[in-house]
C-alpha cells in the first residue's frame, strides 16, 4: 500500500469544484458503488490525533489497508475538515466531537458517523503570567483553534459560567480571537494576546517554551477527568457503501491505540517525528513528554459526553439546535473488540453498537 502525505490547506474553489462533481454525478443515475482503490484521511499533526500519526509512521494503516492506497491530509482544526468531508475531498478524518455534532445536526443526520474514539483530555486554557484566577480575565483578549471548533466551545461555556459575555465576532467581556495554533503561539509570545484555550501539544508549547500559567485544565470541569477530545469519523455514504473499507482502517486504528500503550517508551519519539514531518520542526523533549502526560488514548468515544457537548455548542451560540440521535455506528470497531476479547463501547443511545 502507498501513503500519500499531503499538508493540506483546501481551498474554497477545490470544495466547489469538488461539489460540482457531486452534484453532477447525483443528476443522473445513481451509480454502483465501484471498488476503493484509495482512502482519503485526514487529522492534525497534534498530539491528540497520535494514533493517527503512529499508524503512518508504524506503517500500522498500510498494514490494515493492504493493497489499498492510503493518502491524508492535514487541517488545522475542525470546522476546515468537516468542510473537506461534506464536499467529499476526504472520506473519513481524525477530529474534535463539536464538529462531528455540527456537520450531524445540520446535514439532519446524513452526513457523518462517528466510528470510535480517539483522545480524551489534552485540552487546557493558558494564560499569561500574572493572570491568577477568572477574575482577572475581563478585557484580556484570547486565542481558540477556530470559531466553533471543540476548545472554542470550551473557552465560551467557561467564560459564561464565570458571568462574562462573549460573542462570535469577537466583542464583550472577553474578546476571544480564533486563530490558528502555531499563529496563536507567535501571538503570545508577542504579548498580542493573554491567553488561549488549546489542545496538546501546543498547551504545553505555551507552557515549557514560553512560561505560559495553566489557569484551567479542562479535565478537571468533567466527571472522572474523562472528555472527549478526538473522535474518528467517516462520511455517513461512505461508510454505508464500503464497510468492509471502513473496517480495515479501523483495524490500524486500533492497533496504532495498542502500540501507544504498548511502547511507551518509543511513543514520544515516533509522535515527534510526525509533528516534525507534517510541520517542519519538533517540539522539544520536555514539550512532548508533558503533553502526553495530559492525554488519554482509546477508542471509546465517550459517548454518554455528548449531550453535555451539544448543550455546551448551544449555549456557546456557535451550533444549532437538533438531535444527534444515530451520530455514533460502533458496530465494526465492537465487532473487532469482540473478536479481540476485548470490552465493546456504547453508543449511549445515540446511534449502534451492537456488532
Amino acid at each position: 500500500m502507498n501513503t500519500i502525505r499531503t499538508a493540506t490547506t483546501i481551498t474554497t474553489l477545490g470544495l466547489v469544484a469538488v461539489m460540482m462533481a457531486g452534484c453532477a454525478s447525483a443528476a443522473g443515475s445513481t451509480p454502483e458503488p465501484e471498488d476503493v482503490t484509495e482512502v482519503r484521511l485526514g487529522y492534525f499533526a497534534n498530539v491528540t490525533h497520535a494514533p493517527a500519526l503512529v499508524g503512518l509512521e508504524e506503517g500500522l494503516f498500510a498494514e490494515s489497508l493492504g493493497d489499498i492506497d492510503l493518502s491524508t491530509s492535514v487541517f488545522n482544526a475542525g470546522p476546515a475538515a468537516i468542510e473537506a468531508l461534506t464536499a467529499g475531498a476526504i472520506d473519513a478524518t481524525y477530529i474534535g466531537p463539536n464538529p462531528s455534532i455540527n456537520t450531524f445536526i445540520q446535514s439532519g443526520g446524513e452526513s457523518a458517523r462517528i466510528v470510535a474514539g480517539v483522545a480524551t483530555g489534552g485540552a487546557a486554557l493558558v494564560v499569561r503570567p500574572g493572570i491568577d484566577s477568572p477574575q482577572q480575565l475581563s478585557g484580556t483578549t484570547l486565542a481558540s483553534p477556530q470559531l466553533g471548533n471543540t476548545q472554542d466551545v470550551a473557552l465560551r461555556v467557561y467564560l459564561a459560567e464565570q458571568g462574562y459575555e462573549t460573542d462570535p465576532s469577537g466583542g464583550g467581556d472577553v474578546s476571544i480571537t480564533p486563530t490558528e495554533n502555531a499563529q496563536t503561539l507567535t501571538l503570545f509570545q508577542q504579548g498580542a494576546i493573554d491567553g488561549a484555550w488549546l489542545p496538546e501539544p501546543w498547551v504545553s508549547r505555551l507552557v515549557v517554551d514560553e512560561g505560559a500559567e495553566v489557569l484551567v485544565d479542562e479535565a478537571e470541569l468533567w466527571p472522572g477527568g474523562a472528555f472527549p477530545t478526538t473522535v474518528l469519523l467517516v462520511r455517513a455514504e461512505f461508510l454505508e457503501q464500503h464497510p468492509d473499507v471502513v473496517e480495515r482502517l479501523l483495524e490500524g486504528h486500533v492497533a496504532a491505540v495498542h502500540w501507544i500503550a504498548d511502547n511507551a517508551a518509543e511513543a514520544p519519539g515516533v509522535i515527534n517525528a510526525a509533528i516534525e514531518s507534517e510541520t517542519g520542526k519538533p517540539l522539544s523533549d520536555p514539550v512532548i513528554e508533558r503533553a502526553l502526560e495530559h492525554v488519554t488514548f482509546s477508542v471509546d468515544p465517550h459517548a454518554e459526553a455528548f449531550e453535555t457537548l451539544v448543550a455546551n455548542g448551544l449555549g456557546a451560540g456557535t451550533q444549532k439546535d437538533g438531535s444527534i440521535d444515530g451520530l455514533f455506528d460502533l458496530r465494526i470497531l465492537n465487532g473487532l473488540l469482540d473478536t479481540a476479547g476485548a470490552e465493546q463501547v456504547s453508543a449511549a443511545g445515540l446511534g449502534e453498537d451492537s456488532p
